[in-house]
């Protein structure tokens, strides 16, 4: 058989013509240059009687070197008593079926299953600690074949990192998607549970927070003094009088905002329950509302970006703000400390049911029986706890007065 009848040089020179045409290399190899001047590797061989042809790559991204060895590999695989095109069709299913059973594909097939009935926020928290701690190192691994050891390198990578939290959710989101993974046939076994106890428990972390009526009053006058844009400023204010998480007062809209009814309607999509929650506004608070809308109510956001309407107010202006007054956001008080800071105050005035703070802060109250049967919201008991609470917070403010605690004269 003769081989090899093409030089680099020829190839290269070769130009189009009004016909595609053929330059043989010998062995079944040729060159197929067609009218435009595309050069495409092909062999022509026989299997099993019949004429076929396999495609070896264009040039030049395959190079005359290339080409001659993908030859010789498919004329050995023939002498085997295989088809080089069957060999190359089941090695393309193999790896696609590898592409489908990878730990990353797993794991966004189970994200996007099961992220319907989450918040934006934890939509976005779930994927993002898979794309920056596991899809670099296991991503493109078949799921049955990661071994624990290999799970903990990861996780070893975050706790080294000191982000003890996001390892003890990483593993745990692992863990999900290896159960999903034996729910749908791709893996036989969950390894995290061969890692309890293989990573640095959990330091516990409290969210820094002022509860005491004094000291809590005096952060109030540091904030409506407060030196900033009028955004950040009613922002704040408004984070001392909801008692909402952080990110729903940021992410607050206008279309959310019910004027007329004195009410607030966050959509269950952004709630960390998955419930819709109703705020009732104070006055005080709907006064503050008030003075930002002719600045941003015509945009979508009532808090929008510093660089851009299309965007909420960033995650830390609240701490940042605190920061700049002097607050130590990790020790004194931070912008989730403002919840406790109502939390503790409302339950222990003795003023108001337990359930009724605890609707108010979007917590689940009860066992899941009374939960069942319990669809109440109770909001004209919660507009009397907003509106104590907005009287009290401008009382403290003042420093008129000082919320008496039970929970003080019962630790006494």
């Amino acid at each position: 058989m003769t081989t090899g009848t093409l030089s680099a040089v020829a190839v290269k020179n070769a130009k189009a013509k009004e016909q595609p045409y053929k330059l043989s290399d010998g062995g079944g190899m040729f060159l197929l240059v067609d009218a435009k001047g595309g050069k495409y590797w092909r062999l022509a061989y026989r299997f099993l009687g019949k004429q076929k042809t396999l495609a070896l790559g264009v040039y030049p991204e395959v190079s005359l070197e290339l080409a001659r060895r993908a030859r010789d590999q498919a004329r050995e695989q023939l002498r085997e008593g295989a088809d080089p095109g069957m060999v190359r069709k089941v090695g393309k299913l193999l790896a696609h079926q590898a592409a489908l059973n990878s730990f990353e594909a797993v794991a966004r097939e189970w994200h996007k299953r099961f992220s319907t009935g989450w918040t934006a926020h934890t939509i976005n928290k779930n994927i993002r600690i898979l794309e920056l701690n596991a899809f670099p190192w296991l991503g493109e691994r078949p799921i049955d074949e990661i071994k624990a050891p290999e799970l903990l390198a990861v996780l070893r990578r975050v706790e080294e990192r000191g982000l003890m939290d996001t390892a003890h959710r990483l593993r745990h989101t692992c863990g999900q998607i290896f159960r999903y993974g034996i729910a749908t046939g791709r893996c036989e076994r969950d390894i995290s549970v061969d890692l309890r106890g293989a990573i640095a428990p959990r330091r516990p972390q409290n969210m820094a927070a002022i509860v005491d009526p004094k000291v809590f009053g005096e952060l109030l006058r540091d904030i409506w003094e407060y030196q900033g844009t009028l955004t950040t400023c009613c922002a704040f204010r408004l984070s001392a009088l909801f008692g909402l998480r952080p990110g729903e007062v940021r992410n607050l809209e206008w279309s959310e905002v019910d004027k007329n009814e004195r009410l607030i309607r966050i959509p269950l999509g952004k709630m960390k329950a998955r419930r819709l929650h109703v705020v009732p506004l104070s006055k005080q608070a709907l006064e503050i509302i008030e003075d930002i809308r002719p600045l941003t109510g015509t945009g979508h956001y009532c808090f929008p970006g510093l660089h851009s309407r299309e965007r909420p107010m960033s995650e830390n202006t609240i701490n940042a703000a605190l920061r700049r007054m002097g607050y130590d956001t990790k020790t004194e008080h931070t912008a989730h400390g403002f919840r406790s800071s109502f939390s503790t105050m409302a339950h222990g005035s003795g003023l108001f049911r337990p359930e009724v703070v605890e609707v108010q802060l979007a917590h689940k109250h009860g066992d899941a029986v009374r939960l069942a049967y319990d669809r109440g919201d109770f909001l004209e008991e919660r507009r009397k706890l907003m509106d104590w609470w907005a009287d009290q917070c401008d009382q403290m403010r003042q420093g008129a007065k000082v919320i008496k605690l039970k929970v003080e004269a019962e630790h006494k």
